[in-house]
């Protein structure tokens, strides 16, 4: 995970790297600025902010604190995660954890009243910025579940399967149909991985003489912790975890409605920023198949969660071979009780806070792009 604190491979001081924000349901775009600020030094030390200190500042978060701290501690990037972290960045923070500096991505992030949380840094010149991923944001996710469609979907041949499962319909009709504010929803973002993408996340570890290979599949969808504590627990069966991703008309054609939230490309990079992740199948089957036990490497375990398993659309179990083969394990692990329908209904429940939110959300973006072009502008004038 961390290499030795005192001193770097090559002999020197190591670089010590802040990253902090809320990390609401953790997602790749995360990851991918943990990764890149992980590359810029050799220890990376994450601050998560409370759910009180998030309220006060910018809202509700849809994750609870604990879930938040537990998904950002499971990135493979993450050295070490300081919980509670104050929402503005100071130099005390810094000189807390000895800090050399401190990365954010290339967007503006204020204080409740209107301050830079990093202004104090930037003037001390402790403070770097990295690329932040365009196409995904918590707030873009927010904004599917309120929408509710498939926009954001892979277009493949599969059938479209059943009504969403374990969601009340009626709530998820009334929800989508209801009054809501001029631009309080952002349109739907079509985010396009790319191989260089997939190699970044890649562990790149191939499986040794003798490592036992596990298998899990599944949706994946808004990557949480209950998929990391059943990665966690279905890493003990063996040394090699291989996860097989479903693509999006499988997960559509088994649960229905506007399932999954997150398209396929998307959810591979979630698995794949796990540190329990080995290597992804990128639209497995839904049944496990002869192929995917013999072909991509010999499986030795195959583990599912302690749930029901809906059938696959012939109405048979996809477990069935591995469980002929006597290599079907289940797991329980202690967060059974958070999934993707749980996270949707919160935002059902809290419809018009998440409303008003995404609201505030677009009035942000549209006058920082406004400050930004001004900002050009000037920039162009004076032909710097």
């Amino acid at each position: 995970m961390a290499q030795d604190n005192a001193t770097a491979n090559d002999g020197r001081k190591p670089i010590r790297v802040w990253v902090d924000g809320c990390f609401d349901m953790m997602h790749f775009g995360h990851a991918n600025a943990l990764r890149q600020a992980r590359a810029m030094g050799d220890y990376l030390i994450v601050g998560v902010h409370s759910d009180e200190e998030v309220e006060r500042n910018k809202g509700p978060c849809v994750m609870k604190e604990d879930e938040r701290y537990a998904a950002v501690a499971a990135c493979k990037w993450a050295d070490e995660v300081v919980k509670d972290a104050p929402y503005v960045t100071t130099m005390e923070t810094l000189d807390k954890y000895n800090i050399d500096f401190v990365v954010h991505g290339d967007d503006i992030t204020t204080a409740a009243d209107g301050t830079d949380c990093y202004q104090q840094v930037k003037d001390a010149g402790r403070y770097k910025e990295c690329k932040r991923t365009v196409g995904i944001s918590t707030t873009e996710l927010v904004g599917r579940m309120l929408l509710v469609t498939r926009d954001h979907h892979i277009r493949g041949n599969r059938s479209i399967g059943s009504p969403m499962q374990g969601v009340d319909e009626a709530a998820v009709t009334n929800f989508s149909q209801g009054s809501m504010p001029a631009g309080a929803l952002t349109g739907i973002a079509h985010y396009l991985s790319t191989s260089k993408k997939i190699i970044q996340f890649s562990s790149g570890r191939e499986p040794q003489a003798g490592d036992r290979v596990v298998y899990v599949d599944g949706a994946f969808d808004l990557f949480h912790t209950g998929h990391i504590e059943f990665f966690k627990r279905a890493r003990e069966f063996g040394d090699y975890l291989l996860v097989g991703v479903h693509d999006d008309q499988t997960v559509n054609a088994i649960k229905g409605g506007n399932f999954p939230v997150m398209n396929l490309q998307e959810r591979v990079l979630g698995a794949l920023q796990c540190r329990y992740v080995d290597e992804v199948i990128i639209g497995a089957p839904y049944s496990v198949t002869k192929d995917v036990l013999e072909d991509v490497y010999h499986v030795d375990a195959v583990v599912h969660g302690a749930s029901d398993q809906p059938p696959d659309i012939d109405g048979k179990d996809p477990y069935e071979l591995p469980k002929q083969r006597g290599i079907y394990h289940e797991v329980d692990h202690p967060r059974l009780d958070l999934t993707t329908t749980v996270i949707i209904e919160r935002i059902i429940a809290n419809r018009q806070v998440y409303i008003e939110r995404q609201a505030r959300k677009a009035k942000k973006a549209v006058s920082e792009a406004e400050q930004e072009q001004r900002e050009k502008e000037v920039r162009a004038a004076l032909h710097i």
